[in-house]
């Protein structure tokens, strides 16, 4: 399956935003206070810059075989993560949901196995974007079930993100201070008035804040993390579906 070349240009710029900005994270949590997931940028700094290749072969940095052994290492180190999350708790400097990060690495490794394709120096080439369709070869059963899992972890990721907005407008509202009560009308059984004095600022039970990360730094740009995520799966979903 082919696709136009202007689509290659704008998903390989994408994917170079997104690996940059997963670098940026990585940088940003050394000299702030603000917990991210370390393992989780580093894979989506190396999938960006190693898509962008596949999308224009002049961008690529490294001939396929580093990539593979790469992601290859990745795929063993997520599994490895998937195992370990059942037994123990995350730290919170790795990823709390290994297992799509693990499929991707997969998705990665089948697809620099299914196109080694054209050499020219270290580049690789996508089919329908210069390579001949005969040197494409793969399982395309196996391509369908990774791009369904694409758009199953896009669908996901983008409930996420809107829960994540919802929590964000449903934030209790900061205290006005220890000297400042109000006066709290409840009713008993009886239906009777009663008054209960208590500070002003603090929230009843039923919107407590929520929940910190464990080592009490707030996670970094939990938005702009998904929105990164729903960017990487659609460039992958869009590459599988070319190998069909």
């Amino acid at each position: 399956m082919a696709g136009p070349a202007w689509l290659a240009g704008v998903l390989a710029a994408a994917m170079i935003l997104t690996a940059g900005y997963a670098a940026s994270r990585l940088a940003t949590a050394r000299v702030r206070p603000v917990a991210t997931e370390a393992d989780a940028d580093g894979l989506h700094v190396l999938m960006g810059t190693a898509m962008a290749g596949m999308f224009l072969p002049q961008l690529n940095l490294l001939p396929s075989t580093v990539w593979t052994v790469m992601f290859g290492i990745g795929a063993a180190w997520f599994a490895s993560r998937a195992i370990r999350a059942r037994r123990a708790a995350t730290p919170r400097w790795q990823c709390q949901t290994p297992v799509p990060h693990l499929i991707e690495c997969v998705a990665m490794l089948y697809m620099l196995w299914s196109v080694p394709a054209v050499q020219h120096g270290s580049a690789m080439v996508m089919p329908g974007m210069g390579a001949s369709p005969a040197v494409t070869a793969g399982f395309p059963a196996f391509a369908v079930v990774l791009a369904l899992f694409m758009l199953g972890y896009l669908l996901w990721t983008t409930d996420q993100l809107a829960s994540l907005a919802r929590a964000s407008t449903s934030a209790p509202a900061p205290a006005r201070g220890p000297e400042q009560r109000a006066l709290v009308t409840v009713r008993s059984a009886a239906s009777r008035p009663a008054s209960l004095g208590r500070p002003a600022g603090t929230p009843p039970a039923s919107a407590a804040p929520l929940p910190q990360p464990a080592t009490g730094r707030p996670l970094l740009a939990p938005k702009l993390a998904a929105c990164s995520k729903m960017a990487m799966s659609i460039a992958m979903g869009y590459m599988l579906v070319t190998l069909l």
